[in-house]
């Protein structure tokens, strides 16, 4: 006799604005210039969406003296670049479009107006990823970088300074309001965005999970290693009380011995993550399995960011 399972499939999931206005962006070029296009970065944490593009002639490259023809343009990746970037592309004659989401660009001029009133800069972020990197790229001045709660008490600042605080937009919302308390607690001056950086799209993915992660046995978001708004998903589902929580990346097999022991799981995915892969992963249980499946949608998203009229 088949085993029945219940699916909770969170809602919203996958694609956001940012990370859609991005591939476009790609597949608009290669539309405009035919291949190859150059793609400075991943443009997006997803193996399968960089090897999808690699097939209709993308070429990915870490640094900008890597392209070997420069009569062709190159695109930035979503989580934007420090500002030496685009001026090195000039000095090189290259036509460069950037695909950094307007969510990012719009912490990069938080940090530009900070900077310019001279108040020292906190991130609060993840040392290395490819946004706190061009973030602190935004300015000469050094900017502190804070990973945990822990970190502020190692700040170089006295109580009564007048400082800010940007954060990368990808973060567990509970995990950065506790750093934030904490700032504000030794640095009662301290300036934030007026409007909170996390942005939309992690804000409403992690809501989801919240929601649904109670009531699985396991929980399994759709992702790659090396994105964090999706290892973000992975922590809120533990915390959330399902400790059976995992990361599904490309080409990892769908663990079907472990969901047959389930009556009920849960499943999102990030926010680079295409829907394809999460059917994907659905079907490969309903070859085993007698499944139904109830989505739990905590919020409708209509946000879109248009494309550069050039690639429109």
């Amino acid at each position: 006799m088949t085993k029945k399972l219940n699916i909770f499939l969170a809602g919203p999931r996958g694609f956001c604005a940012g990370v859609d206005r991005a591939i476009e962006m790609v597949k608009g070029a290669l539309k405009k210039y035919g291949a190859p296009v150059y793609v400075r970065h991943e443009i997006v944490h997803n193996k399968f969406v960089v090897e999808n593009l690699k097939s209709q002639g993308a070429i990915f490259v870490e640094e900008l003296n890597e392209i070997e023809d420069r009569s062709r343009p190159v695109i930035f990746s979503a989580h934007g670049v420090p500002k030496a970037v685009p001026e090195e592309a000039l000095s090189l004659n290259l036509v460069y479009y950037d695909a950094t989401c307007p969510l990012v660009s719009k912490i990069h001029k938080e940090v530009e107006n900070f900077d310019k009133k001279n108040l020292p800069v906190i991130l609060i972020g993840h040392r290395n990823h490819p946004e706190v990197i061009g973030t602190m790229g935004q300015t000469n001045k050094e900017i502190h970088l804070v990973e945990k709660v822990e970190d502020v008490k190692k700040l170089p600042f006295n109580q009564d300074v007048k400082i800010a605080y940007v954060t990368q937009t990808t973060l567990s919302v509970d995990d950065t309001k506790e750093i934030i308390d904490a700032l504000k607690l030794k640095f009662p001056n301290i300036r934030g965005p007026i409007k909170e950086d996390i942005c939309y799209a992690t804000t409403n993915r992690q809501a989801a999970v919240k929601k649904i992660a109670p009531n699985c046995e396991m929980f399994f978001v759709i992702g790659s290693r090396n994105s964090s708004n999706s290892a973000r998903l992975v922590e809120v589902a533990k915390k959330s009380g399902c400790k059976n929580s995992e990361l599904i990346f490309y080409g990892k097999k769908v663990p079907i011995e472990k969901i047959k022991n389930c009556k009920t799981i849960g499943l999102s995915s990030g926010a680079s993550a295409p829907e394809e892969l999460v059917q994907n992963f659905i079907s490969e249980i309903k070859n085993n399995m007698d499944v139904s499946i109830e989505e739990v949608i905590t919020a409708n998203e209509k946000v879109v960011f248009k494309l550069p009229k050039e690639l429109n």
